[in-house]
């Protein structure tokens, strides 16, 4: 007998393939049967006039200190996501042990939220070990972010390491220990300093090897073309995946000419022989630190050597001139302007009435000049503010789309203040509702590909993303035409409507609308 029988469902399974209908069996959390008449089964769920297809997977997400607090998983399972991975962008909340410990956590609070003091930072064995204590809703595995070895091992400054064999051990510790990936953020502190020939040494313990490299690039808008070239390169000298993380073209004048080029690239670097893949999230607006406005020699030293900096008016005029005038580094002022940058999070009582505004904004209510507004504002949180910048065209994120290497992502933050992106609510139902029902970019076969087994393949996540016996029985019914994404800028913490049942694991998790309160994830290891 069946533990859970899905009677005659319209499946997707996974593969970009057209749909048919067919009954699918469920057995010790597994995919046991998929056909006609499979038998009897200890619960029947009535899937006609259902899509049946694998849980989402989003490969890009930053929820490493969000996954112990309460309440976890509603938002991602309300989109029908039952298996994410932690750890983006260089950034991940491990490895890291106590000599620098404050300034690490104080720089990832805004992308990560508040850790819990009881959570294990100084491996990503300790880590996990700790996270399988905690009863998930749905799977979690994770990357490890270089940027946080490289910072733990030798702080916030410019100077090239000192000793790639002590990055080398972190990085050999972690994929040890279960890491699905390895992060760079090369547009932030401290991994921009590197040079690529030091990024490539660095990153040698990946050499010939299936552990995918994910990367945030050293630019992503007048640049991005020649930092895909770069990433290109790491990939051709270390002879491993490359996974380009969030592409975009930043800025209206780069808007329809970069994306077509940067996929150009990637795939004659495919044709080449290398493992070059991208993915994309579906909003024109992205979030991140405001420390990103800066210029990559404005975040040398770490946080307090940035705040004396701001505050230092020769230093202010000197930034000043560089975005109005620089092309050099991801000049995001420039490219999308201050009407464009809202700010998201700030801390400080005073500035609370500034959440919600451009910097345009705030520096008219503070009677100042934008550039000073975000030195004064960057000084005094101690550069905890985070924003949101309208920065991306829809047109590209359709482009991107449709290249058949390129999976879906959220790229969501969690701040612990301030208002979230909607990304992380909405991304995969707005997929559908967006994308695949109002702008037809891609058809439902695709996109549903695009959020399971690509990115389950791409990240050697084994046992995921397909309607397949043998495979983990992570399943969502729903009917496209209800799916609703509901939240917004200025009101994000909305959760999705219209995903029917989501099942975690063979056990549904939200069962025709409701919450069974099931905790059946797992912790995910890459499997060596």
């Amino acid at each position: 007998m069946f533990d859970l029988l899905l009677c005659g469902g319209k499946l997707y399974d996974g593969g970009g393939n057209a749909p048919y209908t067919a009954d699918v069996a469920v057995r010790d959390g597994k995919i046991a049967a998929i056909g006609q008449s499979l038998g009897p089964a200890v619960r029947t769920i009535d899937a006609a006039g259902f899509c049946v297809t694998p849980g989402f997977i989003d490969i890009h997400r930053h929820g490493d200190a969000e996954v112990f607090r309460p309440g976890f998983g509603r938002a991602e399972l309300r989109q029908g996501l039952t298996t994410i991975l932690n750890g983006a962008c260089g950034v991940s909340l491990v490895p890291f042990g106590p000599r620098h410990r404050q300034e690490l956590l104080h720089y990832l609070e805004p992308i990560t939220g508040r850790l819990d003091p009881a959570v294990p930072t100084e491996s990503l064995g300790a880590y996990l070990q700790a996270l399988q204590k905690v009863r998930l809703p749905l799977n979690v595995g994770m990357m490890m972010g270089a940027g946080t070895i490289r910072a733990d091992l030798f702080g916030y400054g410019e100077a090239d390491p000192t000793d790639y064999r002590a990055i080398h051990r972190q990085l050999e510790r972690g994929l040890a220990d279960g890491a699905f990936g390895i992060s760079l953020g090369l547009g932030y502190a401290p991994e921009c300093f590197y040079t690529t020939e030091g990024l490539i040494r660095a990153l040698e313990p990946l050499r010939n090897g299936a552990v995918p490299i994910t990367v945030h690039m050293r630019q992503e808008g007048d640049g991005v073309c020649r930092s895909v070239e770069e990433m290109i390169s790491v990939a051709r000298a270390l002879n491993c995946p490359v996974h380009i993380s969030h592409l975009k073209a930043m800025g209206k004048r780069n808007w329809h000419s970069r994306i077509p080029e940067a996929l150009e690239l990637m795939k004659n670097a495919r044709a080449e022989g290398l493992d070059v893949s991208c993915d994309v999230y579906l909003y024109d607006a992205g979030s991140t630190q405001l420390l990103h406005l800066l210029p990559p020699d404005f975040l040398k030293g770490g946080v307090d050597a940035i705040c004396n900096r701001l505050r230092d008016e020769t230093q202010r005029e000197r930034l000043r001139d560089a975005i109005e005038n620089r092309r050099d580094f991801d000049n995001i002022a420039q490219m999308v302007g201050w009407e464009n940058i809202m700010l998201s999070a700030l801390n400080l009582p005073e500035y609370q009435c500034l959440i919600g505004k451009t910097v345009a904004q705030a520096a008219g209510e503070l009677k100042m000049d934008p550039v000073d507004c975000l030195c004064r504002l960057l000084a005094d949180e101690r550069c905890a503010v985070t924003m949101i910048d309208r920065m991306a065209c829809e047109d590209d994120i359709c482009t991107i789309l449709r290249d058949g290497y390129a999976s879906v992502i959220s790229d969501s933050t969690y701040p612990s203040t301030g208002l979230p992106h909607p990304r992380v609510y909405g991304s995969y139902v707005r997929l559908i509702e967006r994308f695949v029902l109002e702008k037809q970019a891609i058809c439902l076969p695709e996109a549903v590909r695009k959020a399971t087994s690509l990115p389950a393949e791409t990240m050697g996540l084994a046992g995921k993303g397909r309607l397949q016996v043998g495979f983990d029985a992570d399943i969502n019914l729903f009917r496209p035409e209800n799916l609703r994404e509901r939240a917004t800028y200025l009101d994000p913490r909305r959760e999705c409507e219209g995903m029917d049942t989501v099942i975690v694991g063979g056990t549904p998790a939200i069962l025709h609308g409701q919450w069974t309160d099931a905790r059946t994830g797992r912790v995910l290891a890459r499997q060596k």
